[in-house]
């Protein structure tokens, strides 16, 4: 067999003599180089008004960028540099740049919520505290966009090529940056910016340009930027509405967590007991939830450490013994050390180990065996060479005999059988949506699988069942509000878009909450069509009749509801009553309240509003730590 003869294995930066899956970065590096050159502070629209300035957009932009990568991504680092200013702050010494930044932060570093708010209320003393001009003036050499360019090299040496992704993403609306200077100089200018940034390129470092179109005239790329970013050909044309939607994406950012599509661990997944072969696992869709807490000190805000200690509680001494675990087993207590636990816990040799069982059909796959989000796996050929020729043999024939295949996957904590489902390559004229694989899903044990239980709420016990017309008129409903083309990815979580909410107004000292749009309330534009009300009352005929008051059925709910709570009490009363005759402190010491029926355990229980669930022991041992034995 050729080694992956259609190449849909093979990654871009992949070469014809070595095969090999590079790691991932984890942190973004990003310097924003902002023109603040007097055309910035025009307005921007043919309105006239004050705040529609090129400069403002470009500031709101930031700012919510910002606030959004404190919650995104925390650990990436940024960099503000304006250029063509009055004043210069950058340590090259070079003129009309000038780095922006606060106390107790590094040029380049995480974002802060003092950055934030002094970038936000920048714009109100820029003019006089920075102070704006043309970076290139007749009969000068200076070049500012040059300089621009080399400062924020300079900030960008911080960390490695292989662990981070270095950017720098340049504001203007200025097309033509060498327009007021001409010939000689103005060649020996355009020359050595776009071989400065072909030198940035080459040490990893992405250029991106947002421009901004001035009302009277568009962004004319082709003078000078398509040089510069290295455009050409027809992405020349589409780059501008292309720019335009990434400055959208910027300013319009959702608050969320973002977890980045990085090798996760890498695994040797053993076909057979002479044969193992190299595999990545990555992330896929994971949920998302706030962020830990970070206990403060209420006067200095410094976080703070926290300490346990056990008091023995007899004699209120520090235990300077490691705490010991203990269970319950035929009237003794069984104690374990935590080292005893985990050795209990851990199998041998299965650390970072997928073994291969067999195969199976698909159809034994069911929805409900996969408990928890999946994990994508990619063959890899870093220390095992031939994993991928391998992994595509045993790929193509689970897709060609529709199987999927039954391994046990191991970890120090935790061991459990998984499935590997073999995933094609999905391609359309735009490039791959889906790339080829296998997806790891966890299955359950015998005990996480509950057979469906009905609840009979008739009297008579004989469950109530739909009947025909119902099912009919349901599906109809369902197809008639079916949303298409979902996916859980179109909604945010409201409850944590007001928590971040919240933590912005706390953070940056702001006097309201941001709005927010709760997207999972139902859609009453769409529920009022005429089709969608049809199948609605439809579906409540077939349900109630023709002829059902929901106020009359309220009412005699509450009534129902009344003589619920009135049964519960006299149960509660009568338990009471029952729980007196007996001395259960005695029973305890006696060891004899395993002599007892259940019914008589719950009397006790039930008089102090304890849970009535769980087997014999497990009410015996209810009992006992209620009375403090």
């Amino acid at each position: 067999m050729d080694l992956d003869p259609e190449g849909i294995f093979r990654e871009d930066s992949d070469s014809d003599e070595e095969f090999s899956q590079e790691k991932e970065p984890t942190k973004d590096l990003v310097a924003y180089l902002v023109d603040a050159s007097p055309k910035m502070f025009s307005p921007a629209t043919t309105d006239g008004g004050k705040d529609d300035t090129h400069f403002h957009a470009v500031m709101n932009c930031l700012v919510q960028a910002l606030k959004a990568q404190i919650i995104g991504r925390s650990y990436d680092e940024v960099a503000i540099v304006f250029f063509n200013t009055k004043e210069k702050k950058n340590l090259q010494d070079q003129e009309a740049v000038y780095v922006f930044n606060v106390e107790e932060r590094e040029p380049l570093d995480k974002p802060t919520a003092r950055l934030i708010k002094e970038l936000s209320s920048i714009e109100d003393t820029f003019l006089s505290n920075i102070g704006s001009r043309y970076g290139i003036t007749p009969g000068s050499r200076e070049n500012s966009l040059n300089n621009a360019i080399w400062v924020a090299q300079a900030l960008l040496r911080k960390g490695s090529a292989k662990t981070t992704t270095k950017r720098m993403v340049l504001f203007t609306n200025e097309d033509d940056p060498f327009g007021s200077v001409a010939g000689a100089i103005k060649t020996d200018m355009i020359r050595t910016t776009v071989q400065r940034a072909k030198d940035v390129q080459d040490l990893g470092i992405l250029i991106e340009l947002l421009p901004l179109s001035r009302p009277d005239e568009e962004f004319n790329v082709s003078i000078f930027y398509a040089d510069m970013v290295g455009l050409e050909g027809d992405e020349i044309a589409q780059f501008l509405p292309l720019a335009s939607q990434k400055l959208e994406d910027m300013t319009d950012q959702l608050r969320k967590r973002i977890f980045k599509k990085r090798k996760v661990k890498t695994l040797t997944f053993q076909l057979t007991n002479d044969v193992c072969i190299e595999v990545n696992t990555y992330a896929l869709i994971r949920p998302t939830v706030p962020g830990t807490i970070t206990w403060l000190d209420a006067m200095t805000n410094i976080p703070l450490r926290t300490e346990r200690s056990f008091i023995c509680n007899d004699t209120g001494a520090l235990l300077e013994e490691a705490p010991k675990r203990f269970h319950p087993y035929n009237n003794e207590v069984v104690k374990f050390s935590v080292s005893e636990l985990s050795a209990v816990k851990k199998l041998p040799n299965t650390a970072n180990n997928l073994r291969l069982l067999g195969f199976k059909p698909l159809h034994c796959l069911k929805d409900y065996h996969n408990l928890r989000p999946s994990t994508f796996i990619f063959p890899s050929d870093e220390d095992i060479f031939g994993s991928t020729r391998a992994f595509i043999a045993l790929h193509k024939s689970m897709l060609r005999l529709g199987r999927f295949a039954l391994a046990f996957y191991g970890t120090s904590s935790n061991s459990r059988l998984v499935a590997l489902v073999a995933q094609e390559e999905v391609t359309t004229s735009s490039g791959q949506v889906e790339p080829p694989g296998m997806h790891m899903i966890h299955l359950p044990y015998s005990d996480d699988i509950r057979s469906v239980e009905e609840i009979h709420t008739a009297t008579d016990g004989v469950a109530p069942r739909a009947t025909e017309e119902q099912i009919k008129k349901a599906s109809a409903l369902i197809k008639r509000i079916d949303l298409k083309d979902f996916s859980v990815c179109q909604f945010a979580n409201p409850a944590l878009q007001r928590h971040y909410g919240a933590l912005q107004v706390f953070a940056l000292g702001e006097d309201e909450m941001p709005d927010i749009k709760d997207e999972t309330l139902p859609d009453e534009d769409g529920l009022s069509r005429p089709g969608v009300v049809k199948a609605i009352e439809e579906f409540k005929t077939a349900v109630y009749g023709e002829n059902y008051n929901e106020e009359e059925e309220e009412k005699t709910a509450g009534g129902a509801h009344a003589d619920a709570a009135r049964k519960r009490k006299a149960i509660a009363e009568k338990a009471a009553e029952e729980s007196k005759s007996y001395d259960w402190a005695v029973l305890a010491d006696k060891g004899k309240l395993k002599e007892l029926t259940v019914v008589e355990l719950k009397y006790y229980l039930t008089a102090h509003n304890l849970p009535l669930t769980g087997k014999k022991e497990v009410l015996i041992n209810r009992i006992l730590t209620h009375l403090g034995k």
